[in-house]
């Protein structure tokens, strides 16, 4: 039985992870956060992958708290380059297979082409200077990684947009969501799927390193996404639609976040749900 240690289990992607692994018997999960292993101590690192005998590693861990980073680039940098190095170089040590999860970030949002793995990455916060900074870190120490990039990401778990437009439609007769930011929305449940597909697939010999990017079909706006998210959460409230900079924050967000995902359905033979699909799947599970 293959040992697969989670970081940063306690997060929305970990959660989603941890609530599908029941159905992964001939994997042994080993879910850990900072509670039970800093990942920023390297010989911390070192000593519970050896302890545990990790085959994978699934980083699920990060600092993504966006605009706060701007003025703590210093803790920024230690969780999402430095961390991601330590585990690189753990799993290096043992001979274990690392796949990471990575941001849209990376990206400065201008292109007007879903992005694919080989556009120049250009990113215009300290988040996303940060997450690109780990990815390099990794692929530097551990090249046979797979990173898989992302956008968007919800779930029943923590503190998302889906769960924040649900509370505010409770409270509020209307709110004001910015349109002129485009990505496509990510199911954590989706997300945590399609990497259990490539655990399995790594065992069947069919491991494929690189870097991956994974986003539900289709694609919107925060206001779109909001309208949706209202109308299936059967709130009242009525969302106006305003442009970015009549909503000032601290980092700059990609106004353009959609993602080529070809790459990871040809090679992995995954399929995506399309976002309202999975946002429906996500609110009737958060109304139970």
């Amino acid at each position: 039985m293959k040992t697969i240690l989670v970081t940063g289990a306690n997060g929305q992607l970990g959660n989603s992870i941890r609530l599908l692994a029941a159905g992964y018997p001939q994997f042994a999960f080993v879910f850990t956060d900072v509670d039970t292993l800093d990942i920023c101590d390297a010989p911390a690192v070192d000593a519970f992958v050896r302890e545990k005998k990790a085959d994978y590693i699934l980083n699920c861990a990060a600092y993504t708290a966006v605009d706060r980073a701007e003025d703590d680039e210093a803790l920024c940098l230690r969780i999402n380059r430095d961390a991601v190095k330590n585990l690189g170089e753990a799993a290096r040590a043992v001979g274990a297979r690392v796949i990471h999860v990575s941001t849209d970030y990376v990206f400065d949002g201008t292109n007007h082409l879903p992005y694919v793995e080989t556009d120049a990455t250009c990113p215009a916060s300290v988040y996303g200077r940060t997450k690109l900074a780990g990815e390099e870190a990794l692929l530097a120490v551990c090249p046979d990684a797979v990173i898989i990039r992302t956008a968007w990401l919800y779930s029943e778990f923590g503190n998302n947009f889906v769960k924040t437009m649900l509370r505010l439609g409770g409270e509020r007769e209307q709110l004001s969501v910015v349109f002129d930011q485009v990505g496509s929305p990510t199911y954590a449940g989706d997300l945590a799927a399609a990497i259990l597909t490539v655990l399995v697939q790594a065992e069947e010999g069919a491991f494929v390193p690189g870097i991956y990017h994974f986003s539900n079909e289709g694609v919107c706006s925060w206001y779109d996404f909001a309208v949706k998210i209202m109308e299936l959460g059967n709130a009242s409230c009525h969302v106006l639609p305003i442009e970015s900079k009549d909503y000032p924050a601290k980092a700059a967000r990609p106004h353009f976040s959609v993602l080529n995902k070809a790459k990871i359905k040809a090679t992995y033979h995954i399929s995506i749900p399309h976002w309202e699909a999975s946002l429906r799947r996500c609110i009737n599970t958060l109304s139970k």
